[in-house]
């Protein structure tokens, strides 16, 4: 095949895997799948560091944000972008979708193995993706269409996967070595924090911070809430606090650089 075919065909493949992801998350609720709606098998695996429900809105940006993405790599938006970077992230969307859909099934059958091996599956690929374009020089344009897109999703995917994790954790019983639930989230949150604020520094993302600001944000708000954990757990609410200073610092810090 020649290159306009394999660029029709590989955009033929990616609009498919997009609609296919599209599809089975909003079955994933509507029929349910298994019985059970994606946020009915969270409540069912409680745990200290999943987020308000409000939080998972942020799917809605991201699908839409795809979007854009796909109607710019079919052409609309643009008169010149290179073909091999569009190309390149096409391939790692396409992967990532399907995993995505894939994820579906499996955190709902309880899987949950399976569904963290996807997860990390569908972090490396969004990795890759980011890691292109930080490596490129990008036009106004493209940094929309197409470094926001996928540092937005990126930003989620880090959150999910450590989520995605915990909840794992939780199915089997884990004992944490002896170590007391709140103190494992506080280890927990630093983490993610530390994994997102060497992600910004590497990547120079604000979009991406501004995903785990929302994040830290939903698991605040569960914490403080009546109808959540209800000030439980004082020193997990002031290490969220903490956790979001710092994000913002370092945000702050290197969209300052970024001027220079």
């Amino acid at each position: 095949m020649n290159r306009q075919s394999n660029s029709i065909f590989l955009n033929v493949w990616m609009i498919s895997t997009y609609l296919l992801m599209i599809t089975v998350n909003a079955l994933a609720n509507i029929l349910p799948i298994n019985g059970q709606n994606t946020g009915e098998i969270s409540d069912k695996y409680r745990n200290l560091f999943a987020p308000a429900g409000f939080t998972f809105s942020i799917w809605g940006v991201i699908y839409l944000l795809l979007a854009f993405h796909i109607v710019y790599q079919l052409g609309l938006f643009r008169r010149n972008s290179s073909h091999q970077l569009l190309r390149q992230v096409a391939v790692y969307f396409t992967v990532s979708s399907v995993l995505n859909a894939l994820w579906i099934f499996c955190w709902h059958y309880d899987k949950l193995y399976l569904s963290v091996l996807i997860m990390i599956g569908m972090l490396l690929t969004l990795l890759k993706i980011n890691n292109i374009t930080t490596a490129t020089s990008l036009s106004w344009k493209e940094k929309i269409f197409i470094r926001l897109p996928f540092s937005v999703y990126f930003g989620w995917i880090t959150i999910a996967t450590i989520a995605n994790i915990t909840a794992l954790l939780v199915s089997i019983d884990w004992n944490g070595f002896g170590i007391s639930e709140v103190t494992w989230t506080i280890i927990i949150l630093f983490t993610g924090a530390i994994i997102g604020i060497m992600t910004i520094l590497h990547q120079q993302g604000f979009s991406y911070g501004l995903v785990l600001l929302w994040a830290y944000y939903g698991i605040y708000s569960k914490h403080i809430a009546e109808s959540g954990f209800d000030r439980q757990y004082p020193t997990i609410i002031n290490s969220i606090l903490v956790c979001i200073v710092l994000i913002a610092v370092v945000m702050t810090f290197t969209a300052i650089w970024k001027r220079r």
